[in-house]
């Protein structure tokens, strides 16, 4: 197995190569988001059912890293050496409990604890490995291995079905999908890391412990770094879906189809407000009462505007905008001719297309 010094070499020697390529790579992604079109979003509802999945399924791996729920491990409730004698350490631990009564498991611990190799392996593997296989010994370590596989498994498999559901379509739409193979590949990189570490381990080390504290509980610590790097892998995952669903990060353009679809719906909402419109001024016409009311408030709006443009202020004002040149007179009729000439080409197309149509 990689020892800590080999480890922590690797960690400062890469460290200062990789991070800097790190961060200059999110700050591009977020560059890249800032200056999307795409605007940022609230947390679309789609993806809540996803980060609660998340959420409960880190809670119980940072759970499962807890003491109460870890096998006990003889050596440090009796805090003996390795090479204790058998009759000592279950004495000892007898003393521990109520009664002083050995548990079942300890009962079929104790026979399979009288060699050195069986000690280093029960801290490899772990009491329920040791006591319970059936074709396990210390002559074969890897039959060990093999027992194990299943209950190592296990946490990955159940991980790895938490993480299918976060990512489902049918439960977190293309919002959580775009993620699933990521997800995939997190979870099984994992597993192949945890199984590697324990086929890689080698289990006598702690045949060289000449005290109780320089044992390495290699089955506990394992159970501990398990749940934590589950958990980091799950708010890792919860945080690039948060960020991906409210376009922070990791922003996906919408295609042409879907631009083009916005575009439409755009246009047949305004088609049919200026169709509610054409209609409410049908009526108008159409009726006496307000056809005639219409036109009394279009001459007392004109009679209106008439005495403001009379007013002293407003024509020295006029006056001075188009003597100063702040106003230029010709470039805004240029205008009015190009815009009134724009709707009524447009309209005049329309003809022409009906008129080809028929």
């Amino acid at each position: 197995m990689v020892s800590l010094s080999t480890l922590k070499t690797l960690i400062f020697t890469l460290g200062p190569l990789l991070l800097p390529r790190i961060i200059s790579y999110f700050r591009t992604v977020r560059t890249k988001s800032l200056t999307s079109p795409v605007p940022i979003r609230p947390t679309p509802s789609t993806i809540i059912p996803s980060l609660n999945i998340l959420f409960i399924s880190t809670v119980l791996f940072l759970l499962s890293t807890l003491p109460h729920f870890s096998p006990p491990n003889i050596f440090t409730l009796t805090s003996s050496r390795i090479l204790t004698p058998n009759d000592v350490l279950f004495t000892r631990l007898s003393l521990i409990h109520p009664n002083a009564a050995l548990t079942p498991i300890d009962e079929l611990l104790r026979p399979r604890l009288a060699s050195l190799d069986a000690r280093c392996l029960y801290l490899t593997y772990g009491p329920s490995v040791l006591a319970h296989c059936p074709f396990c010994n210390s002559d074969s370590p890897s039959s060990y291995l093999y027992y194990a596989l299943p209950s190592l498994l296990l946490p990955h498999i159940l991980h790895l079905f938490a993480l299918g559901l976060a990512t489902s379509g049918s439960i977190s739409g293309k919002e959580g999908s775009r993620w699933r193979t990521t997800a995939v590949i997190v979870g099984t990189v994992l597993a192949a890391g945890d199984l590697y570490l324990l086929a890689s381990y080698d289990f006598k080390a702690n045949a060289r412990a000449a005290r109780a504290e320089d044992l390495v509980h290699f089955h506990w610590r394992m159970r501990t770094f398990r749940g934590i790097a589950i958990a980091i892998a799950d708010v890792g995952l919860a945080g690039l879906l948060w960020a991906a669903a409210t376009n922070r990060m990791f922003v996906v353009p919408p295609s042409v189809a879907e631009r083009m679809e916005g575009a439409m719906r755009v246009l047949e909402s305004v088609r049919g407000r200026l169709g509610a419109v054409g209609i409410v001024r049908n009526v108008v016409v159409r009726d006496e009462g307000l056809r005639r009311k219409g036109e009394v408030y279009w001459k007392r709006e004109g009679q209106v505007m008439a005495e403001v443009m009379d007013e002293r202020e407003v024509v020295e004002g006029i006056s001075g905008a188009l003597g100063s040149g702040r106003v230029q007179v010709a470039t805004i009729e240029e205008e009015a001719r190009k815009y009134a000439e724009g709707i009524v080409g447009g309209i005049d197309g329309i003809g022409v297309l009906g008129a080809e149509t028929r």
